[in-house]
């Protein structure tokens, strides 16, 4: 069973500065008792949530991203064992196929600043109609409904349109940046539709190179999976919300376990299992995505 390190953890949010990254020490140890806030974004609070969210972003250093979205409809294989077995390209073809025929529900965005501030946001999104026919699973969205608590008629009512979304994004001061670390768990998809969410729902590259290739505009190189560097932490479980578990975090307050809550969880988890597992050397794992480049 895996243990986390014996030192103790502080969170972000109490971190005095400096806050360092790469080689370097991280700071002080995080602790898991403190929940990072998230807030809930509709289109009626957008614009003043963008305030704050700008005002925090001028010192952005860590950034950690999630999307939920309405399942998968279009298989490249028949089974998990055949999703290992496919190359690259055939990974990001099934993954390209879902990202431009559905429409992405929910973005969750923690962020962690150079002073040590960490504050999360869930942006809800209007744009899906499962009564009218928009392309889904229908189990993956009754269980976002029924296991995790989104209400997708308030999504309907109240959320945000897409295009909407992509302009605040747009404008956030978060994006075109070299200086900011972003992470995810499992993130081929959760990177697929946060490009196709930042584009305004343009279809995504036609290939794995002009998929990384946008990325690396969007974001700058500096991504890293939690779910493959905690595939190299002996008995570490799978799943992100097992993962914080076995390091002790804190859930995110003011949250069900949605986009926000899964953003707060990976961040993190990344800042655990850099100082307290790797010693702050993460490079191996940088832009290595769960499920495209590795499985």
């Amino acid at each position: 069973m895996f243990r986390p390190p014996a030192q103790p953890f502080w969170h972000p949010g109490a971190m005095p500065p400096p806050f360092y990254h790469g080689a370097a020490p991280l700071g002080v140890p995080m602790a898991p008792h403190i929940g990072v806030p998230v807030r809930t974004v509709w289109a009626a609070n957008l614009d003043a949530e963008m305030v704050s969210l700008r005002a925090l972003a001028a010192r952005a250093r860590f950034i950690a991203f999630a999307v939920h979205y309405p399942g998968v409809v279009f298989h490249a294989g028949a089974g998990a064992a055949d999703h290992n077995t496919l190359t690259e390209g055939q990974r990001y073809a099934a993954i390209k196929a879902n990202a431009d025929a559905l429409k992405p529900l929910q973005v969750g965005l923690a962020v962690a600043t150079h002073d040590g501030r960490c504050l999360a946001w869930e942006f809800n999104l209007s744009g899906f109609d499962r009564a009218g026919g928009d392309p889904h699973d229908a189990g993956s969205v009754e269980y976002l409904v029924k296991a995790r608590g989104m209400d997708l008629d308030a999504h309907r009512a109240r959320g945000i349109p897409a295009g909407r979304l992509a302009g605040a994004l747009g404008g956030s001061g978060l994006l075109w940046r070299r200086d900011l670390t972003w992470i995810c768990y499992a993130g081929a998809y959760h990177a697929v539709y946060l490009l196709k969410v930042v584009t305004g729902g343009l279809p995504l590259p036609g290939d794995v190179a002009g998929f990384l290739a946008a990325m690396q505009q969007l974001v700058g190189r500096e991504v890293y999976d939690v779910a493959r560097m905690a595939r190299d932490c002996p008995d570490m479980p799978v799943g992100l919300e097992r993962v914080a578990g076995c390091l002790g975090l804190a859930p995110a307050l003011d949250s069900p376990r949605l986009a926000g809550a899964g953003a707060v969880l990976a961040l993190q988890a990344f800042l655990s299992l850099v100082f307290g597992v790797f010693h702050g050397d993460v490079n191996m794992y940088r832009g290595l995505l769960q499920g495209l480049q590795v499985t």
